[in-house]
């Protein structure tokens, strides 16, 4: 499997789908099925049973997750493609449109 170039915590936008061109922070990422859940992003309505966890139940608006071929990476407010290159003996990531090291 190939590594994720996104990862939790990292800010995108989204440049596909119904919430196009909306940027998030990623929440978490389903390396599994390729999908990212992002902030604020896809929300969908979803009708609750009364639980432990949530007493009353009703109508929740929630975060679903989006493939992750559906986001980019926000570098310096503008969205950029990411690469890996080898800094000493280890692995960063880094904005293909800059050059500078993410992490």
């Amino acid at each position: 499997m190939a590594t994720m170039k996104i990862k939790k915590g990292d800010t995108v936008k989204v440049i596909a789908g119904k919430d196009n061109g909306k940027e998030g922070k990623v929440i978490s990422v389903d390396r599994k099925n390729n999908r990212v859940l992002v902030e604020g992003v896809n929300i969908i309505t979803k009708h609750m049973k009364p639980s432990a966890a949530n007493q009353n139940g009703g109508i929740v608006q929630k975060e679903a997750p989006i493939h992750i071929s559906n986001v980019m990476y926000v570098h310096k407010g503008k969205p950029t493609r990411i690469g890996f290159k080898m800094e000493k003996d280890k692995k960063v990531r880094f904005a293909k449109s800059t050059g500078d090291v993410i992490d």
